[in-house]
């Protein structure tokens, strides 16, 4: 089994793409104006229209509902990333911090709500434990 994607869905496709591309770096692939996805290496996130999900069953999934999922992007400096998107992001979660397992991480919010978080590996066995994938 292999994790593809996470889809995100929202009332407002161009909103969300503009501020992940925007946060990321990454450019959205369009697929219509109800579907587009940020690819990396390793993954997709996929962000989709309130007017796909009856195509997977009607009232399945609200657009800013989630408060249990996190959002995860692998940077080679999360500092460098924080200073880039002071000023863009209205406010951070958690400013960089080094977590107990060995990240250094960095928590906001996007436009619907969704907890972001941007993290380095900066202890010997987290550098180790993501050593070879993809940033």
């Amino acid at each position: 089994m292999n994790l593809v994607s996470i889809r995100v869905i929202t009332g407002d496709v161009a909103r969300l793409v503009d501020f992940y591309e925007r946060a990321t770096g990454l450019r959205a692939a369009w697929a219509t104006e109800d579907f587009a996805e940020l690819r990396t290496p390793s993954g997709t996130l996929a962000i989709g229209s309130t007017r796909t999900v009856p195509l997977f069953a009607p009232g399945s999934a609200h657009p800013g509902d989630n408060r249990s999922v996190i959002i995860e992007f692998l940077v080679d400096d999360v500092d460098a990333v924080h200073r880039n998107l002071t000023g863009f992001v209205g406010e951070f979660v958690k400013e960089p911090t080094t977590m107990p397992w060995g990240n250094r991480a960095l928590l906001f919010r996007d436009p619907d709500g969704n907890l972001v978080n941007f993290f380095t590996p900066v202890t010997p066995a987290a550098v180790e434990k993501f050593a070879g994938a993809a940033r």
